[in-house]
């Protein structure tokens, strides 16, 4: 069990793809949850280091760092552990927000640890930090169409209107969801946003 004390730092991650051409992605959800906890908390990500964009705050006598990878995707797990040495978090208080296709737009899912579930973007970060046992914030994007559609395509697709409506308010909940781990653990989180809709 992790010590709770005051002065711990924690790592906030939103996983994407840099280019103003994925911006508005399924893949970029995570960077869109970081730009919102950001502004929650009064700041910006926009320090060059780590391979991506970081800032630090302070949140309840607790230092955040808040990073979006700019490695693409599949080599995020670089900037993560890059960062999480340097300061020594471990992965226990490395929190992912990411793109899950198996949710649809508007939910969420909150998990202490796990596998990549084909995530190419967390594939990388339990290859590099040699741990599964990260929080994790999942953000539904939606299944592909059908079975055959290829899956990079799917997740490099922007969203209908209906979707970004139910989308703007998970984005909302993710950066809520994660402040929420930091404060009160994840089976809090788990239970207060698992399974959420608009």
């Amino acid at each position: 069990m992790l010590n709770k004390s005051s002065n711990e730092s924690w790592l906030i991650v939103g996983l994407g793809n840099p280019g103003t051409e994925y911006q508005r992605t399924r893949h970029n959800c995570g960077f869109r949850a970081l730009d919102i906890l950001a502004e929650q908390l009064g700041c910006k990500v926009d320090r060059l280091k780590f391979q991506g964009l970081y800032t630090q705050v302070n949140y309840g006598g607790r230092k955040l760092f808040l990073l979006k990878p700019q490695t693409y995707m599949n080599l995020s797990g670089r900037s993560v552990l890059q960062l999480s040495v340097y300061f020594g978090i471990p992965p226990q208080r490395i929190i992912v927000m990411f793109d899950d296709i198996s949710l649809e737009p508007g939910r969420l899912r909150v998990r202490a640890e796990g596998s990549a579930g084909g995530h190419n973007g967390i594939k990388s970060i339990i290859q590099e930090l040699g741990s599964q046992a990260f929080p994790r914030v999942k953000i539904g994007v939606g299944a592909k169409p059908n079975p055959d559609f290829d899956l990079a395509d799917w997740v490099l697709s922007t969203f209908s209107a209906s979707e970004e409506k139910a989308l703007a308010v998970s984005l909302k909940n993710a950066a809520e969801a994660a402040l929420t781990i930091v404060d009160h653990g994840v089976p809090e989180a788990a239970n207060r946003f698992n399974g959420s809709k608009p």
